[in-house]
């Protein structure tokens, strides 16, 4: 198991950078290290000639983001292709479109990590940071995960404002981590739903009152169905955007 700072530190790192150069050596998790890397062996027809990032994917953002969004993990032939979360494959196309509709990118696509995205005051992260088979990460995958998101809150702690959770899997696996990273979350936990926002008072001196949102995942099931619908997300994307401050 790979070794990591205390992350009550906040995980023993300076900056987002620092901790994301040890985040994408980790081989923490044997099911998730053998199947990111047989998937970049495999790879899809269509991206034969790609070379595969293969490898844990960190978050994309600026380290003075005011919105946080949490997603649930890379998707197999789309971050665990391109190392850019959220990069490469059609839920990510369907989450910049409409995060560029309500401001939060420079443009409305993500291609690769070469393509010129910018994030505007948004940093896009995730529970789980290697994809697993079938999108579905086992709970004892999700706890071994949970010290880089505990650690990147803390890092984000002095200009966050606003957390959107994409899927129930975020929703749950960030209420407690929010809890153990400096804010008051009600007892029992507020379920999840598309639209759910709670305002969590600050539990140590360095927080600052933290407003987390719920929206439905962009997964292909959720878009296609039209369970969740463009202007569904934009909606929430800008309430969020709107409690950060942004």
């Amino acid at each position: 198991m790979t070794a990591h700072p205390d992350p009550t530190s906040p995980g023993g790192y300076r900056t987002l950078a620092e901790m994301d150069a040890d985040l994408v050596d980790c081989r923490a998790c044997p099911r998730l290290v053998a199947w990111r890397e047989q998937v970049g062996r495999d790879k899809r027809a269509a991206f034969r000639d790609q070379d595969y990032w293969a490898r844990p994917v960190p978050g994309l953002g600026p380290a003075d983001a005011k919105l946080l969004l949490v997603g649930l993990a890379p998707a197999a032939h789309g971050g665990n292709r391109t190392g850019r979360m959220f990069t490469g494959d059609q839920s990510g196309d369907f989450l910049f479109k409409a995060m560029y509709a309500v401001g939060l990118t420079n443009q409305p696509y993500a291609i690769d990590s070469d393509d010129g995205l910018r994030l505007l005051g948004v940093r896009v992260t995730a529970p789980v940071h290697c994809a697993p088979p079938e999108n579905k990460p086992t709970p004892g995958e999700r706890d071994t995960c949970r010290h880089w998101l505990i650690t990147e809150l803390g890092l984000l702690a002095p200009t966050v404002r606003a957390v959107l959770t994409l899927g129930a899997f975020g929703w749950q696996t960030l209420l407690p981590i929010l809890s153990q990273a400096g804010w008051e979350v009600p007892r029992p936990r507020p379920k999840f739903g598309h639209g759910v926002h709670l305002s969590l008072p600050p539990t140590r001196a360095d927080r600052e009152p933290l407003e987390v949102f719920g929206c439905y995942h962009v997964s292909q099931h959720n878009t296609f169905t039209g369970r969740l619908t463009p202007a569904m997300l934009e909606d929430v994307l800008a309430r969020a955007k709107s409690a950060a401050g942004l």
